[in-house]
């Protein structure tokens, strides 16, 4: 006898798998990933690791639309190369990792050696996920990173033969979707620069205008800038906030045009940008001394933050060593959850994980020692 539809019901409902905390933090090192859980308070964490160990996992997502509770990670193998994992148990099994199911096109001349970024989707398309890898290129999938497809539209770009790799690679490392406009989205590329779309990826326009290119003789050029992060809040998707290799820009026309916001700040070099998950106006950076001394400035680790949507900075330091932190955070590796206050997180070249539970009043070491920290992302689970 079949069972009855609530009877299903209810054995699928038992059989979900429960979450080990209400917060967690995932952590992408050089040597694998690593999952931190804590309460609602924040105070302690329980960490599980090291997961895909050895292998470098520069992106790592949290998807919680419709009820899920998906992990996807991008470990990068030395057998397997790259490739999207996912998990639908709080990272105890993950989908095989022989799959390759992130390929460049036939024909394309391109071979795939990094995943640098993965982005859920809006909660209107429950099971579309986005992938920038480098090459730069932007894929997408519709199953909720099962399988992947190159979005022509970029990948056949007239300027592609003009972009050139920065320090990391040339590489596709942020995506900002629209959540009111499923047709635009906006990427950013080192060192291509930023590029939207208005047309569902058919056709990308670049998106520098004010944003400078000081290693280049003409320093604002079409494209070619070197930008290291953009975020935007969902409830005004339209003002943005860019991080760039010398350069701090808010705008607030989708990119048509930027601003230099770097008031009071000890550097306008970065990498790390975080925005508050509650508030429009409150951003979070980690400046660094310069280019070629890429630690924080005067050996002291301070997180700034504007609340005034970049008119001013200040710094955030309670917890932190003030003296001889010659610390690197790098693009990723700097993240929010959504709980009220909000938490903050960010981790170290040196393998350290700092945790704020009340939006950057005060700091605590959650782990130290962890292998190179390349990415942090963490999330309120479902």
């Amino acid at each position: 006898m079949s069972p009855t539809p609530r009877r299903a019901a209810a054995a699928k409902k038992r059989s979900k798998p429960k979450a080990p905390g209400d917060v967690v933090i995932l952590v992408g090192t050089l040597k694998g990933a690593f999952l931190f859980w804590s309460d609602k308070k924040r105070r302690k964490w329980k960490m599980e690791g090291p997961l895909f160990p050895g292998e470098q996992v520069y992106a790592m997502a949290y998807d919680g639309r419709e009820g899920r509770n998906r992990l996807l990670a991008a470990p990068r193998s030395m057998h397997w190369s790259a490739a999207v994992r996912t998990s639908d148990d709080f990272g105890k099994t993950w989908s095989a990792p022989d799959r390759q199911n992130v390929r460049f096109p036939e024909g394309s001349d391109l071979s795939l050696a990094q995943i640098w970024q993965l982005t859920p989707g809006p909660a209107s398309e429950p099971d579309l996920v986005y992938c920038g890898v480098e090459p730069a290129a932007l894929f997408e999938s519709r199953d909720g990173g099962e399988s992947w497809n190159v979005v022509r539209g970029l990948l056949d770009h007239e300027h592609r033969k003009q972009w050139h790799p920065g320090g990391g690679g040339l590489c596709l490392h942020t995506i900002v979707c629209d959540p009111s406009d499923r047709r635009r989205m906006l990427v950013a590329i080192s060192t291509g620069g930023v590029y939207r779309t208005s047309d569902g990826g058919k056709t990308w326009r670049p998106r520098n205008v004010g944003v400078r290119a000081q290693f280049l003789p003409n320093k604002y050029p079409e494209f070619g800038q070197c930008v290291h992060k953009v975020v935007h809040h969902p409830a005004r998707p339209e003002r943005l906030f860019l991080q760039n290799h010398w350069g701090l820009y808010r705008s607030d026309d989708w990119g048509d045009n930027w601003t230099d916001v770097a008031n009071g700040v000890p550097s306008d070099f970065g990498f790390a940008m975080q925005m508050h998950p509650h508030d429009e106006d409150t951003v979070y950076i980690v400046p660094l001394q310069s280019d070629e001394f890429r630690c924080v400035p005067e050996a002291k680790l301070r997180v700034y933050r504007t609340k005034d949507g970049g008119d001013s900075w200040k710094p955030l330091a309670k917890g932190l060593p003030q003296k001889d932190a010659f610390e690197t955070i790098l693009r990723d590796a700097m993240s929010a959850d959504a709980m009220d206050p909000a938490g903050v997180y960010f981790g170290t070249r040196s393998g350290k994980l700092y945790a704020s539970a009340n939006e950057g009043g005060s700091w605590a070491a959650v782990a130290e020692g962890l292998p190179p920290i390349v990415s942090v992302v963490a999330a309120a689970v479902a």
